[in-house]
């Protein structure tokens, strides 16, 4: 094996132990808090095809749209302020823009506009930004937030005037973007198909595949065991069997692989069956939301499973992670939130 692939980047592990009976559970503030989610790992155990009421919800998810060479000032015009930002409506997130390379831009619903630079970019720009946090001795990349929702940033405002002359004559930066709306009827006033009559854009729908898997192992999982004592295996060694289902990699270690001798973790116990989703695109927070209320409902109803897995994948080169703290680059660049019922 190479020396490269043998060292692994620094990683943080958190679990967390809720009801979701609980008034003070926190289910849907940490999904609310990742805005920018790519794809969705829906494992049910015993189960032969996806549940009806679930599949619904998944085929309801928001359309989201694939807007090509945007230019960033777009999103400072006036109309644009006053109707989308400022009511927190929509999401954007540059696209096929690589975050230890190019420069990348994302809007969050809160009016926040974060700008990742690269050193030269930064320079010509000038707006006020910081040192990004995982710059090496030799800072390479900047980080510029412009809050959209500063009483400061009125058009006509001198501070507005400058914001708008460095996006749009100093450094005009532009891309393609996806774009999604943050609730239904949030493009009541048009603003935003207004925006998309001037581009060339594609409206686009999350992808779903579903497939049954047979005679699988699973590690068990008991409510009283989270840190793997003797009833569990440990979070560590679940999320990496989790892993490799999700990547249909070999978990029995057969003596005909040549590519895996992975096994599962003890304990384990056989299932003879289970359907593991993905869906993928640009999914906002409250689709996850529905999505999580609705695995809660098919708890209610008599079924085999013991627990359910869904698990969420964050955009590899966004900006921004949890909330807006700002998202690593150069190793485990990838966000992923995981909820277990």
């Amino acid at each position: 094996m190479s020396p490269d692939l043998e060292k692994c980047s620094r990683s943080l592990l958190t679990c967390e132990k809720s009801n979701f009976l609980n008034e003070q559970s926190r289910h849907e503030m940490h999904v609310s808090r990742h805005c920018f989610n790519y794809k969705i790992s829906l494992l049910l155990p015993e189960c032969e095809v996806l549940p009806v009421r679930v599949a619904n919800v998944i085929n309801n998810f928001s359309s989201y749209y694939l807007v090509r060479d945007l230019p960033v000032y777009k999103f400072l015009e006036e109309k644009w302020l006053a109707t989308v930002v400022k009511k927190g409506s929509f999401y954007a997130l540059s696209c096929k823009t690589r975050i230890d390379e190019d420069n990348v831009c994302a809007l969050l619903s809160s009016g926040q506009l974060i700008l990742s630079l690269d050193k030269d970019t930064y320079e010509q720009l000038g707006l006020e930004g910081r040192p990004s946090l995982y710059s090496h001795k030799k800072v390479m990349r900047y980080v510029v937030s412009v809050d959209l929702t500063n009483k400061s940033l009125v058009p006509g405002t001198k501070h507005y005037q400058q914001v708008l002359l460095c996006l749009k004559e100093r450094v005009m930066l532009r891309s393609d973007f996806l774009l999604t709306t943050c609730h239904p009827g949030a493009d009541k006033d048009g603003a935003l198909h207004n925006l998309l009559s001037q581009y060339t854009y594609e409206e686009c729908r999350p992808i779903l595949h579903s497939q049954t898997l047979k005679n699988l192992f699973y590690p068990s999982l008991h409510h009283s065991d989270l840190q793997g004592q003797g009833l569990s295996c440990t979070p560590n060694q679940f999320l990496e069997w989790l892993g490799a289902v999700n990547l249909n990699i070999s978990c029995d270690n057969s003596a005909a692989s040549f590519l895996s001798t992975y096994m599962c973790p003890e304990p384990r116990a056989p299932v003879s069956q289970s359907v593991l989703c993905t869906v993928t695109g640009l999914i906002p927070p409250k689709d996850v939301c529905r999505l999580l209320k609705e695995i809660r409902c098919y708890f209610a109803e008599p079924n085999f499973a013991a627990w359910v897995s869904l698990t969420v994948h964050g955009f590899v080169d966004c900006p921004v992670s949890w909330g807006a703290a700002e998202h690593g680059f150069f190793k485990g660049k990838a966000g992923r939130s995981s909820c277990k019922q």
